[in-house]
C-alpha cells in the first residue's frame, strides 16, 4: 500500500470492489472479476479479496466516533442514510468510493473499522 489513488464506485452497489482496488492499486474491473459480483460484498468477500493481495484485517471490529480513533490504515463499514457502505481510511484521509477524498466521515450513524495489515 504505497500511495492511494481514489476510485469512485463503478455503480452504487460496488463500494467494496472500489475500496479493494484503492487499497491494492488494482483495476476495479479486475476486482469485480475476482469478487464474482459487481453488487454488494460481505466482510468475508472483503477478507478473501484482501488475502489475494497479501493483506489481512485485524480480527476485531471496533467502533469509531472520530478519525482520531482510527489506525494508520483501516477498512470502514459505515451505516449511511441509504445503506451500509464500505470505505477506506489511510494516513489521515477517508477515501470514499461514493463521496471522494474526505477529512472526516461522510454522514453515517454507526462507524465500524478493522485495521488493515
Amino acid at each position: 500500500m504505497n500511495s492511494i489513488k481514489h476510485i469512485f464506485e463503478p455503480n452504487p452497489l460496488a463500494c467494496g470492489q472500489a475500496v479493494i482496488a484503492m487499497i491494492t492499486g488494482a483495476d476495479v474491473a479486475e476486482i469485480i472479476r475476482l469478487a464474482g459480483t459487481e453488487r454488494e460484498t460481505t466482510l468475508a468477500d472483503m477478507k478473501r479479496l484482501l488475502s489475494l493481495y497479501g493483506l489481512s484485517l485485524s480480527g476485531e471490529r471496533r467502533q469509531a466516533e472520530s478519525v482520531s480513533q482510527l489506525p494508520e490504515t483501516a477498512l470502514l463499514s459505515l451505516e449511511t442514510p441509504k445503506c451500509w457502505h464500505w470505505s477506506l481510511y489511510a494516513r489521515g484521509k477517508i477515501y470514499d468510493p461514493e463521496h471522494g477524498v474526505l477529512d472526516g466521515f461522510p454522514e453515517s450513524n454507526r462507524k465500524y473499522f478493522w485495521e488493515i495489515k
